[in-house]
C-alpha cells in the first residue's frame, strides 16, 4: 500500500485561481476563487453584493 502525496479530491482544487474584489461601496478587499463565480457575493462589512467586473487576478497568493 502506497501513501497518498496529496489529500483525497487535491486534482479538483489545484486549478484554482484566486481573485481580489473591492467592495464598490465600502472599499473592502473580499477574495474569491475561480469555482465561485457563479455564486453571489456580499461585502462582509456592509452587506452589499460585489461587483465581479472589479475583480482582478491574484497570481501571487
Amino acid at each position: 500500500m502506497t501513501t497518498p502525496k496529496h489529500c483525497p479530491g487535491f486534482e479538483s482544487f489545484k486549478t484554482l485561481q484566486s481573485f481580489m474584489c473591492k467592495c464598490d461601496n465600502c472599499g473592502v478587499e473580499v477574495e474569491i476563487f475561480s469555482d465561485e463565480f457563479d455564486k453571489t457575493h456580499k461585502c462582509h462589512a456592509c452587506n452589499q453584493q460585489i461587483d465581479f467586473t472589479q475583480c482582478t487576478f491574484d497570481a501571487g497568493v
